[in-house]
C-alpha cells in the first residue's frame, strides 16, 4: 500500500489485475460492518485461486460502523492474499464519492469556501466517518468558519486520529480511480464515466458523473464490460449489454450485493445479505 494519505503516483492510479480467472465485486458499503462481515463470510467459502476482488467505492460515510469496516477490509484483504501468495495485487479498493470527500476533508483550510463545502459534505453522509473518529459534526462546522489557522490545527488532529487506527491512513493512500483486467476486457468504476474521453483523463468523472454509463451503447474501447457500485436509486443488479450495476442500496436501508464476473463479463454467482 502507499505510504500516504495524498494522491498518488500516476503508476498507481488505476488498479490492474493479472492472471485473472473471475473477479468478485463488491457495492458500494456505506459504513455497514455487519453486513460486510456476513458478505465475507459467505464469499470466502467460494473464493478460488485466481479469483481477484474489486471493492467498487463508497466504502464508508452514511453508515455507523465506517471504523469497524475498513477493519473488516484490511483483514479480509489480508486472508484473501494467501489464496496467491504470489500475486500482489489480488485486491483493489476504488476510490468512492465517500472517499473523495474524505480525502478533500482533511484538505479543508485550503478550499475557498470552506463552510460551503463542508456543509455539502455533511448533507452527503461524510458526518458518519467523522463520528467514526470521534470527531462531532457540529464542531466541525464552528471549526470551518474559525479560520485557516483553526482549520489546520483541526485537520491535522483529525490525520492524527486516523492515523491512530492500524492500517487505516495507509487505506486511505492506496485507493485506485478505476481498475481493469490486464487483458482490458473488464473495467471497474465507483458511479459512472464519460467514454467520450480516455481513461487516463476521466479523473472525478468515476464518482461524480453517471449519465455516460446508463447511455453506453457501444463497448468502450476493448472493454466487454464496465462494472459500477453505485447509483443514486440503487437499482439492484442491472445488466446491460456492455455495462453492469451492483448496487441494491447498502447504507440506505437495503442489502448489500457481491457478484462474480469472467473475463468475458458473464456473472457466474452473486451474494446479496
Amino acid at each position: 500500500m502507499a505510504n500516504n494519505g495524498g494522491e498518488m503516483s500516476s503508476g498507481q492510479i488505476f488498479g490492474e489485475l493479472s492472471n485473472t480467472q473471475r473477479v468478485w465485486a463488491v457495492a458500494s458499503i456505506h459504513g455497514e460492518a455487519e453486513r460486510l462481515v456476513a458478505l465475507h463470510e459467505a464469499l470466502w467459502p467460494r473464493a478460488e485461486p485466481g479469483d481477484r476482488l474489486v471493492y467498487l467505492g463508497n466504502m464508508i460515510g452514511r453508515g455507523a460502523a465506517c471504523g469497524e469496516t475498513l477493519d473488516e477490509l484490511l483483514g479480509f484483504r489480508t486472508a484473501f492474499l494467501t489464496l496467491e501468495p504470489s500475486i500482489e495485487e489480488q485486491v483493489v479498493f476504488l476510490r468512492g464519492g465517500q472517499e473523495e470527500m474524505w480525502q478533500k476533508l482533511l484538505q479543508l483550510q485550503f478550499a475557498t469556501d470552506p463552510r460551503a463545502v463542508l456543509e455539502w459534505m455533511l448533507q452527503q453522509g461524510v458526518g458518519a466517518t467523522l463520528e467514526t473518529y470521534g470527531f462531532d459534526p457540529e464542531e466541525a462546522r464552528r471549526v470551518a468558519g474559525s479560520g485557516t489557522v483553526g482549520l489546520t490545527r483541526w485537520t491535522q488532529s483529525l490525520r492524527s486520529r486516523i492515523q491512530s487506527r492500524p492500517g487505516h491512513y495507509e487505506f486511505m493512500g492506496s485507493i485506485r480511480r478505476a481498475a481493469y483486467t490486464e487483458d482490458h476486457s473488464l473495467l471497474f468504476v465507483h458511479s459512472g464515466f464519460d467514454p467520450s474521453r480516455p481513461l487516463e483523463t476521466q479523473r472525478d468523472s468515476f464518482w461524480w458523473s453517471s449519465n455516460g454509463f446508463a447511455t453506453l451503447e457501444e463497448p468502450y474501447s476493448s472493454y466487454r464490460r464496465v462494472v459500477r457500485g453505485f447509483e443514486k436509486n440503487h437499482p439492484g443488479l442491472v445488466m446491460e449489454d456492455y455495462t453492469l450495476t451492483l448496487d441494491g442500496g447498502c447504507g440506505f436501508g437495503g442489502p448489500l450485493l457481491a457478484a462474480c464476473l469472467l473475463p468475458d463479463g458473464q456473472v457466474v454467482d452473486m451474494l446479496e445479505v
